[in-house]
């Protein structure tokens, strides 16, 4: 990544809602429990591949690592929309 402002931001979070909150992205306490590891790993990769240099495309990043990490918990046999991704734009 480049030294962007947003980059350096994103470098100082501690935990996941710190990001989250900073990119007023509502969330499941529950869920971040339960996936943290999966969510982190994802908003990550999601940084590198869109080469987020702004608050809007990092913030972009963020939310479709959340909705694809809920996504992928919904049963593949059903049409069921997200039950509890407060980000999921596919409602």
């Amino acid at each position: 990544m480049t030294d962007t402002k947003i980059n350096k931001t994103i470098e100082n979070f501690t935990c996941i809602e710190e990001a989250l909150r900073y990119f007023e992205i509502d969330f499941d306490k529950g869920f971040i429990d339960e996936c943290r590891d999966l969510l982190v790993k994802r908003f990550g990769g999601n940084l590198i591949l869109s080469k987020a240099d702004d608050w809007f495309s990092a913030r972009r990043a963020l939310k479709n690592a959340y909705c694809k990490t809920q996504r992928e918990r919904l049963d593949k046999h059903t049409r069921s929309a997200c039950r509890g991704c407060t980000s999921c734009e596919r409602r």
